[in-house]
């Protein structure tokens, strides 16, 4: 990976020029390079090699809802993969009962090898060697669910992110279930889990919790047992206040913070770069610091727990 110019505080912009670069289909060309599924790539625009994360956006949501938090990975050096896994919202209602963006994202890990570094700026090289899987809302459910092997993904994970994972509620469960059971999952890899102090709450009474208690980040963590695992709620904000302020659906159907959500995506972006620095390039020191000292962020973390 290329050297950062400085040392760099947690919870603050990377110093890293980043680009955003959408990847459209053409299945008309012979021959064809183009992706699976249409992309979203965050780089660092400096030359140098770095560890790749592929994110899974929400149900109901886009890939292109995530730019902000994905420029802000980037910038610490990270090249970010955001694939939009359906066709259009009608498509997402279809697909609800299927596991059919399981299967998608598992298309998507297959041709990164081939792929991915063709797109990237000159002097970029993406380090597959270093792939973390990371997820939103039921895009952590699908995270969780390649990680474990579903979909049949044919490179390993070397971490795994799930940024309030939901696996649906007591009236519906997403499949496959992976929730269900009493068996702690066999990962092998060391796992994020980031939750929010919010999520399980109505946002009134005729809407239903976007992370309801029994299927949310608590009890994704509490699978985790037998791998090395973090779990940080940030607790003043919601479900969707990670995502960018023109995103749609962001306050109409999760109960929000108070606060600027230009907060909530700084922390939980610095979460990610804390322990991908961690586990991806051997550098704990950011982790560290957060697990000892929560203060550092800009926003209440509590809890903040872990097993190694």
């Amino acid at each position: 990976m290329a050297k950062k110019a400085e040392s760099i505080s947690v919870f603050e912009l990377g110093k890293l020029e980043v680009q955003t670069l959408l990847i459209k289909l053409e299945p008309s060309k012979k021959d064809d390079p183009s992706p699976p599924r249409p992309l979203l790539v965050a780089s660092p625009k400096d030359p140098g090699r770095y560890p790749v994360i592929l994110l899974l956006h929400g149900f109901f949501l886009d890939n292109t809802d995530y730019r902000q938090i994905l420029l802000h990975i980037a910038s610490h050096g990270f090249i970010l993969v955001a694939p939009e896994l359906y066709d259009s919202k009608l498509a997402v209602l279809w697909h609800a009962w299927s596991d059919e963006d399981i299967i998608r994202g598992a298309k998507v890990i297959d041709w990164l090898p081939t792929g991915l570094q063709p797109a990237l700026p000159t002097g970029v090289e993406a380090n597959l060697d270093r792939l973390a899987i990371a997820g939103h809302s039921r895009g952590g459910h699908s995270a969780f669910s390649l990680a474990l092997g579903y979909g049949s993904p044919n490179l390993p994970f070397s971490a795994l992110v799930g940024i309030d994972p939901v696996a649906g509620s007591e009236w519906f469960q997403v499949p496959p279930r992976i929730l269900a059971g009493d068996s702690p999952f066999e990962l092998g890899i060391p796992v994020l889990v980031i939750g929010t102090g919010l999520g399980h709450l109505k946002k009134n009474p005729c809407c239903l919790p976007c992370a309801p208690d029994g299927f949310n980040h608590e009890d994704f963590y509490n699978k985790c047992k037998r791998t090395t695992g973090y779990h940080v709620v940030v607790s003043e904000y919601g479900h969707m206040d990670i995502l960018d302020d023109d995103a749609p659906f962001t306050k109409c159907t999760c109960k929000n913070g108070v606060n600027c959500r230009d907060i909530m995506r700084r922390t939980t972006a610095d979460l990610v770069v804390a322990f991908a620095e961690a586990h991806l390039e051997g550098d704990g020191g950011d982790l560290k610091a957060i697990l000892n000292d929560p203060k550092l962020a800009p926003t209440e973390l509590y809890p903040v727990e872990y097993h190694e």
